[in-house]
């Protein structure tokens, strides 16, 4: 079923939306749940959270694309179960890419200062759309899906070397990109 009849399913109150949702995302959300933790019960959790909190937000949120709607939605909850879980420990790969990230915004920058949260999204989307498509890929299975190194370079048949360097690149021009719209 196509998105926007999903979407209008949820408008309508329709209790087939869930189903409807369960069969064209349910493997993609267990993926991005997966991807945080390690557990599969936990995953489930997260994914049937998901559903409740899409039921929840539509109406009156109408989104232009289901399927990051609900990517977002259960990596959020995954994330927040993960720090229940842990007791704010986090897996190890995804402390490291929160980390690594972080050096693109240094403790001196006013750009939390002077950008709002929108702002800074549509900074970001602006500069992923600018790099080539390898790269790209290679940044949101980083830091979006939180993919780790190995299977990053096992998806693009490249080194965990190699890997490391586009990251590393990337989030150097991300920083400067990011100092260059604070002004």
């Amino acid at each position: 079923m196509e998105d926007e009849k999903i979407i209008d399913l949820y408008w309508e109150r329709s209790e087939s939306a869930i189903t409807e949702t369960d069969k064209k995302y349910r493997s993609r959300c267990i993926y991005v749940a997966r991807s945080v933790l390690n557990d599969i019960s936990d995953a489930e959790e997260c994914l049937n959270d998901t559903y409740l909190t899409a039921w929840n937000l539509m109406p009156p949120e109408r989104p232009k694309f289901l399927s990051s709607f609900l990517f977002k939605i259960v990596r959020n909850l995954s994330l927040n179960k993960l720090r229940f879980n842990n007791n704010s420990k986090r897996k190890k790969d995804i402390s490291f890419s929160t980390e690594e990230l972080e050096e693109c915004v240094d403790g001196n920058s006013s750009v939390e200062d002077k950008f709002d949260e929108s702002e800074v999204v549509n900074a970001i989307n602006e500069f992923l759309e600018s790099l080539k498509k390898d790269r790209r890929y290679i940044f949101v299975r980083r830091y979006w899906y939180l993919d780790s190194i190995a299977d990053i370079a096992g998806h693009c048949s490249m080194t965990e070397d190699n890997v490391m360097k586009i990251l590393s690149r990337t989030r150097m021009q991300l920083k400067e990109y990011l100092k260059g719209r604070v002004g």
